[in-house]
């Protein structure tokens, strides 16, 4: 039988023999660096004067007074206090200490510190750092508040009250990417008026944009989206608003149905319909929105069925999450849980509304009697612990919902975007359902007596969940963009101090108290001070004078020269 290929080793190529050279190199030279320290600063201690400085200084600080140790004291502690306060309100409007956020990002490449997944060997690690990457970017998708109020008739005239403006220019900036989005296409240069509303839609200012809305009306008395525009920020009630949204309707309707005709001509006149169809159940929803807050309730449910009967290919857009209020509003709790049963599907995206209305509608059928020492008692029911659950698995989706139901933190007007799990969600939640629970005798007792024991289920909520995926980490940072700066955002899981704040606390009140001390003792503790700087040169000395009696004459010449 023929003996097989042999295998021969491969053979190092030249920059591995390099590399293998320059590590047994450096190995030895850290084997040889004590002693060839030792060996230059016994070299220089004629040129430096070491022995002779060390003299100096103790006698330097023997002249020392008591006061100046007061001062340095003093000052000390002032300058650590207000490195603490300094961390402690960076903490606290960012998040993250400002000492550890310099030293990660401008230190450590200095020190040569590697990059995550740059590593020999990382190709599976970098990989799953993409994809988690990839998840918590998909996790906290900004989405559009479906409630969303009105700019003039309700935002503008919280500004105007208490000189506060409730959008941050992050918010209003994706809204006018959603305008953009929604109510513009490519043939829209074809007409003047669209032209003029492509441009209404970009301007940064309302005052602009308002103009722009009555000139692009000056060109087509009949253009939908000027007013919507006019409707959305120049109305300052909501009877005013609804007066042009009808007229926007009108226009839209026309327009559709015109665009409906010609849809399948080319690809510019589908898109065309496109717009058109977008104008028009934006119009019909704010619509049904402005019956809601005008107390025709049950108009504003006609209004949304109908829309959803029409569009049904449009649930994206969440206009179940207004039927849902509008229905609660009516005490509707059957058709409430038929709509549930539709939209709570394991298969379709969560929501804030969809989970506590569901958790709300279970708490109803037990709340009233509910008494937790009769539930400690005797247990808990069938029915009770349906309850608990589903109030469980409300607070998992979103954990800030809780305490803006129970009034443990104050509302503020919702932003017009949300971010699903986040505390922008929570307030858009509670600013409109709170007035639900309370309605539901006993559903906010049991919601208080129920909610935190989620938190026992989900001891790493960051690394693991129990009915959905683990709750994302990137909630907090878009939460501050996405809320008012004078909203205290709610974090969870709740964050510890970072290890600087700790640090410079310690400091601080070290300082503050050696500067007490050295203020009320300043000769006892000048003698201490001046008693262990002595102690702390002294071994200093000792080790020149032992090396220069121990070591032969020749000796540290022969090294040098090596």
């Amino acid at each position: 039988m023929a003996d097989g290929p042999e295998l021969v080793a491969p053979s190092p190529s030249p920059g591995g023999r390099l590399k293998g050279l320059l590590c047994s190199c450096w190995g030895y030279a850290w084997a040889l660096l004590p002693l060839a320290s030792l060996a230059f600063l016994y070299h220089l201690r004629a040129p430096l004067r070491l022995y002779e400085t060390a003299v100096t200084v103790t006698g330097f600080i023997n002249t020392l007074t008591p006061k100046f140790y007061v001062a340095l004291t003093g000052t000390s502690s002032l300058i650590s206090g207000l490195i603490l306060v300094f961390e402690w309100c960076y903490f606290k409007k960012y998040g993250t200490s400002f000492i550890e956020q310099v030293s990660v990002n401008h230190l450590r490449p200095l020190v040569g510190a590697n990059e995550p997944g740059m590593s020999s060997g990382s190709f599976f690690s970098s990989t799953e750092d993409n994809d988690t990457s990839r998840q918590s970017l998909s996790e906290c998708k900004v989405w559009r508040n479906p409630l969303n109020l009105f700019r003039g008739a309700e935002y503008n005239r919280y500004t105007w009250v208490t000189g506060r403006d409730p959008l941050t220019y992050y918010d209003m900036n994706l809204s006018a990417q959603d305008h953009q989005t929604f109510f513009t296409c490519d043939t829209d240069m074809l007409r003047p008026s669209d032209a003029v509303m492509q441009k209404a839609w970009r301007e940064r200012s309302p005052q602009e944009r308002v103009k722009a809305a009555y000139q692009a009306l000056e060109e087509y008395n009949d253009c939908a989206t000027a007013y919507i525009l006019l409707a959305e920020e120049e109305a300052t009630t909501i009877s005013e608003a609804e007066r042009l949204f009808q007229q926007a309707l009108r226009a839209g309707e026309s327009a559709y149905k015109r665009s409906q005709q010609q849809q399948h001509m080319s690809i510019q006149h589908e898109a065309q319909h496109r717009r058109d169809t977008n104008v028009l159940v934006y119009t019909k929803r704010r619509l049904a929105m402005c019956a809601r807050k005008l107390g025709r309730i049950r108009e504003a449910v006609k209004i949304m069925r109908d829309l959803m009967k029409e569009f049904p290919l449009l649930s994206m857009v969440n206009i179940h999450e207004n039927l849902l209020e509008a229905l609660l509003e009516l005490q509707a709790y059957a058709d409430v849980q038929a709509v549930l049963a539709k939209y709570d599907d394991i298969s379709l995206p969560k929501s804030a509304t969809i989970c506590y209305t569901a958790a709300l509608l279970k708490a109803r059928a037990v709340s009233e009697k509910f008494s937790p020492e009769t539930a400690f008692r005797r247990g808990l029911t069938t029915a009770e612990m349906n309850a608990v659950e589903a109030i469980h698995r409300a607070v998992e989706f979103n954990p800030h919902v809780p305490k803006y139901l129970l009034e443990m933190k104050s509302l503020i007007m919702p932003p017009e975007h949300i971010l699903k799990r986040g505390d922008s969600e929570a307030l858009a939640y509670a600013f409109f359902h709170l007035q639900h629970w309370k309605r539901v005798e006993g559903a906010l007792n049991l919601l208080h007596c129920t909610w935190e024991g989620t938190f026992r289920i989900l001891p790493y909520p960051l690394e693991r969940g129990h009915l959905f995926y683990p709750y994302p980490g990137c909630t907090e940072s878009a939460d501050r963009v996405l809320l008012p700066a004078f909203h205290e955002v709610s974090v969870y899981p709740k964050k510890d101090l970072p290890f600087f704040i700790h640090f410079t606390a310690g400091l601080c009140s070290f300082t503050a108290m050696l500067a007490l001390l050295t203020h009320q003792f300043p000769e006892l503790m000048g003698v201490f001070v001046k008693a262990f700087f002595v102690t702390l040169l002294a071994p200093f000395t000792f080790m020149l004078e032992k090396i220069e009696s121990i070591m032969p004459s020749g000796f540290w010449h022969q090294l040098t020269r090596l």
